[in-house]
């Protein structure tokens, strides 16, 4: 039976996503193929994931010039020589994984791993064929580290590829097949039945509100966001979703308490019906990754991606409007 091992990262939700979009396809699709997902990074160190994790959480929310100066700075110089060292120390260990698994293929979700695999194949410690999913409308350099040594890059549109070929990576290496999303996305609900599910009338416009995750917008400007759209749009009813954080969830819930539009707004800590939510929308306010911006478009739905400066997501916003889809949702139209 062939093997193929799948690598993710914590930071932001979409790498996980993708991997998961990727695993489900291959275990439906191909019986004879063994497939196994790693978070990267969680396993080369926990403690060191948890404090990465945190930190990018940090500059996102609260210190978004460190994160530009972190982000274009790792595109090249000292910070971009010093991840690449930091990346060949934290190789070693997953190669470890890797000789163990023995996988057939490695598909790689995040750039951490597909820098390190590079590595690791450059020295000759594995010999067998990589494939990096590019899960972003614009292509940042940490992701094509090594690129000789890296079999496919797997992108989201023509405009990625001809970026990939300006930066020397050859044309046989470029795969345009857009981002990696769950079929649940490509499905067609009925909208009446899932916003009856919420006590919401289908016959009103309905916006999809997500507080941003742990990579979000920041606690108070998520609260003052809903709390502008529930008094500027009264006429709207709201999903919003607040995610893991309790206390957010508590703000949401006395909020709506005190607006008087409990039969308007519906507050939900967590739910497994995104697909169906976002068929749903009229209108998705979220920060704009990647996997969200392609989920929303997927799903039909409006995607506004208001998102907290930072300049990564400025990028991937003037690129999905240029394109207003992935490939992924040509295909479904």
């Amino acid at each position: 039976m062939k093997k193929i091992l799948i690598f993710y990262g914590s930071y932001g939700g979409g790498h996980l996503s993708a991997a998961r979009s990727i695993k489900e396809y291959i275990d439906i699709n191909y019986s004879d193929i063994e497939t196994c997902m790693v978070d990267c990074i969680e396993y080369i160190n926990k403690a060191l994931n948890k404090v990465t994790t945190k930190a990018y959480s940090g500059m996102a929310k609260n210190a978004q010039w460190m994160w530009k100066k972190v982000y274009y700075g790792s595109e090249d110089g000292t910070f971009a020589k010093f991840n690449d060292k930091t990346q060949k120390m934290l190789s070693i260990k997953l190669n470890k994984l890797i000789q163990n698994y023995k996988p057939d293929l490695i598909i790689s979700t995040h750039p951490f791993s597909s820098h390190m695999c590079a590595i690791l194949k450059k020295k000759k410690k594995i010999n067998l064929k990589i494939a990096t999913v590019i899960t972003d409308y614009a292509p940042h350099s940490q992701w094509l580290m090594y690129p000789a040594y890296v079999d496919y890059f797997f992108v989201a549109h023509e405009g990625m590829k001809e970026s990939l070929l300006e930066r020397g990576i050859k044309e046989n290496q470029i795969k345009v097949a857009g981002i990696p999303l769950s079929n649940r996305f490509l499905t067609n609900y009925d909208k009446g039945k899932i916003l009856s599910e919420f006590n919401l009338s289908p016959q009103k416009r309905t916006v999809l509100f997500f507080a941003g995750g742990e990579q979000g917008f920041g606690k108070d400007k998520v609260f003052n966001m809903l709390k502008a759209l529930i008094e500027t749009f009264p006429n709207l009813q709201i999903i919003a979703i607040s995610g893991k954080n309790e206390k957010m969830k508590q703000q949401f819930d006395e909020l709506v308490s005190q607006t008087n539009s409990d039969e308007t707004v519906k507050v939900l800590q967590y739910t497994n019906k995104i697909p169906e939510l976002m068929s749903a929308a009229d209108l998705v306010i979220t920060k704009p990754g990647g996997l969200t911006t392609t989920e929303s478009l997927a799903s039909r739905s409006s995607n506004n991606s208001n998102q907290p400066n930072t300049w990564s997501r400025r990028r991937k916003r003037r690129i999905s409007r240029a394109k207003r889809c992935s490939n992924m949702d040509k295909k479904r139209g």
